[in-house]
């Protein structure tokens, strides 16, 4: 059945796949994706992000940086089978693409270097892969590498990853020259031929030179799967044979119950076992009736399901929205049950909204082909829903649920920004709504105190790409202040403040009293208000607007004009006036009652911490670990791997800015390195002091 004629009927769901492809940046996630697509037939020629002619990577930074920037979405067929397929990022920049596909994804394919292995991203999207419990294949590229070795990165799953690895394929070379795999189910040599780009193969039996390191391998496979399931139990523990049918069987139930993970390997850019890959997909990886039915909210708080069938009422969750100048808003849907139809009403259960749906398309990275109904199970995008942003839910008006919604990362970095002409201003403001409706990490924020607009997102790359498509795609040129740390402060010991405001116009006046106990809490404890007056000496209309008052304190700062943190505030005491005191009296007394008290409990500076993982010549190590120090950052642990030393730490993230030159220059140009943010720690006294002369200044 062609690809055409798959993508215009209903496929039965069990030939369905919804899979992602995940890894560390550079492991060749987009190659493969290329490949994929090429023999399917939903290509008819391979593009390569090095010659920035790739179909997945479709956005002009993408083509001239050579890396993803936003996940992009496809659909292609292999067996007859529909294959829904999203292209993720590698860089930790671009997690919230990683984070929102994998919240609709029913499998993965996990992608790793036969050189890098196991490296710090790819540690970063397992764990995201498991938050929601998702089944994986894993594909080791790059085989055709000097340096790759296949038993390394396989072990290193299994140690780092806490995973089962179990190989389906192995390696297959003659001479030092990467020429296929062994097939350990089929129990075949497969060859795979150059000339026609690795869309012809053959299968030959397994070499005598290999049958050692074959049986052992296959001996490994089942008894990895035997151990995940009792059918195939049996049989080991007689010492039977296992026929290829019904070890695919048992292997497949494993691996939705997420017990095993099949490991395949390949040369994507040498188009060498992609095929093998794309059979691992439709075997081992899960349709949308092979998962559980989505459990959703009812507005009484109970629990409702929805089960994977075209006949059950719709629930679908949107995941991503984008903006285009000539079509409008659109938005990424992922259905879980019913139907969604081009005219219908669907009801926004997160806004409480009906919208109408005007236009239904399936991608193909920027390319949209029109559809009149998105089923069950598939992915899609709909043109219409002005109002719904990312993680709403969209049902039946007479059956609403909410599903459970995403979580995103909190941004760490900013930089301020401004319009150069007046005349941009409302334009400015207009493009940096549509970049936050996208992209749940980027913020837009106005600073009353300062007059500044601030970007927030999550890193340098991030905000410096969101930045070139103001340029690029609304032709506007904003100036751009220097990169701040998003600091947040604290105190370190409880502080007691009484504090009256009085204000006397010749009218009525304003009264207030309150008396305000400030703790300290533990790091992530977040805010508590407690109201311990007694006696009604401060009448209960007025408490909410105390709250309000420390929330507005909070929120503005006081020490360094960064948001406060982890602290609890208790309302002790105070006193009201028949005539004068009002909301608005209570609300300023209590602001100004926190700043005094928080400045008595030992204000203290925190600052984002980073994991960064540094990868670099032996010979350059010293040097490396050395500026790393001088930055502020310590080193957690250092290895060796395939002739480069691999350096990992923690650092202040305002540390991080100019490192990458630096880098570069103490190794030749040959050192690379990523950042992922960990957590908050306390700014050094002597530090904080020119940290706030500067932020205050």
């Amino acid at each position: 059945m062609s690809v055409a004629q798959i993508q215009k009927q209903r496929v039965p769901l069990a030939r369905i796949r919804n899979i992602g492809i995940m890894a560390h940046i550079d492991a060749g996630k987009t190659t493969v994706a290329e490949r994929m697509l090429y023999y399917s037939g939903r290509t008819h020629r391979m593009g390569s992000v090095d010659d920035g002619d790739a179909t997945m990577d479709w956005m002009d930074q993408e083509r001239e940086r050579g890396i993803t920037i936003v996940s992009a979405a496809t659909t292609t067929t292999w067996r007859d089978h529909r294959i829904n397929l999203i292209d993720t990022p590698g860089h930790v920049d671009f997690t919230v693409e990683v984070e929102r596909s994998l919240r609709v994804l029913d499998g993965v394919i996990a992608l790793f270097c036969g050189v890098g292995g196991v490296e710090p991203q790819s540690e970063v999207v397992w764990r995201q892969a498991e938050k929601y419990a998702i089944p994986a294949v894993a594909f080791i590229n790059k085989m055709d590498r000097v340096g790759a070795d296949f038993e390394r990165v396989v072990a290193e799953i299994e140690e780092r990853l806490a995973a089962r690895p179990a190989p389906v394929a192995l390696p297959l070379y003659e001479g030092d020259q990467f020429v296929g795999v062994l097939d350990l189910i089929a129990e075949r040599a497969v060859y795979y031929t150059d000339e026609t780009l690795g869309a012809t193969y053959h299968d030959e039996p397994i070499p005598q030179r290999e049958q050692e390191r074959f049986e052992h391998w296959r001996a490994h496979l089942v008894q990895e799967v035997s151990e995940a399931d009792e059918q195939i139990f049996e049989k080991f523990c007689m010492d039977q044979p296992v026929g290829g049918g019904e070890l695919r069987t048992a292997l497949r139930r494993a691996t939705l119950n997420r017990r095993i993970v099949p490991v395949l390997c390949g040369a994507a850019l040498k188009n060498k076992g992609i095929q093998r890959l794309m059979d691992a997909v439709v075997e081992y990886l899960p349709s949308p009736q092979d998962l559980p039915p989505v459990i959703g909210l009812r507005s009484d708080d109970q629990t409702v399901e929805r089960h994977p069938t075209r006949e059950d009422h719709l629930a679908a969750l949107a995941f991503k929205v984008v903006t285009d100048r000539h079509v409008g808003r659109m938005t990424y849907v992922r259905v879980y049950s019913g139907e969604l139809a081009v005219g219908s009403y669907v009801y926004n259960a997160t806004q409480g909204k009906s919208q109408r749906v005007s236009r239904l398309m399936e991608m193909h990275a920027d390319h949209a082909e029109s559809r009149d109904v998105l089923s069950c199970g598939e992915i899609g995008l709909v043109v219409g829903l002005s109002e719904t942003t990312t993680g709403d839910t969209l049902c039946a008006e007479d059956h609403p649920m909410v599903l459970e919604a995403i979580e995103f990362p909190a941004p760490v970095l900013s930089i301020s920004i401004a319009p150069r002409s007046q005349s941009d201003k409302q334009k400015l403001g207009a493009a940096l709504r549509h970049l936050s409706d996208e992209d749940p990490t980027f913020t837009v924020k106005h600073n009353t105190e300062t007059g500044q607009t601030v970007l927030s997102g999550m890193g340098e790359l991030h905000l410096e790409v969101l930045v070139e498509r103001l340029r690029r795609e609304y032709d506007l040129h904003p100036e751009i202040g220097s990169p701040a740390v998003a600091y947040r402060e604290t105190i370190t010991r409880p502080a007691t403040i009484d504090y009256k405001h009085v204000k006397q116009t010749g009218g009525r006046g304003q009264y207030a009293h309150v008396v305000l106990l400030i703790e300290p809490l533990k790091p992530g404890e977040g805010f508590e208000f407690r109201n311990e007056v007694r006696g009604g000496r401060i009448p209960k209309e007025y408490v909410p607007a105390i709250e309000r008052g420390v929330l507005d304190a909070m929120a503005a700062g006081v020490w360094a004009d960064s948001p406060v943190v982890d602290v609890a505030v208790h309302l002790l005491d105070g006193s009201a006036h028949e005539v004068d005191s009002s909301e608005m009296a209570f609300g300023i007394c209590a602001r100004e009652a926190f700043r005094r008290g928080f400045i008595k409990g030992r204000p203290q500076l925190m600052e984002p911490v980073c994991s960064i993982n540094i990868i670099t010549p032996e010979q350059d190590s010293g040097a490396v670990t050395g500026s790393v120090c001088v930055r502020r950052g310590r080193i957690t642990n250092m290895e060796t791997r395939g002739g480069t030393q691999h350096v990992h730490g923690m650092i202040p993230l305002a540390e991080t800015f100019g490192y990458a030159t630096e880098l570069r220059s103490l190794t030749s140009g040959r050192g690379t390195f990523d950042l992922r943010f960990e957590h908050y720690e306390p700014v050094p006294r002597n530090i904080a002091e020119q940290i706030v002369e500067r932020l205050r200044a």
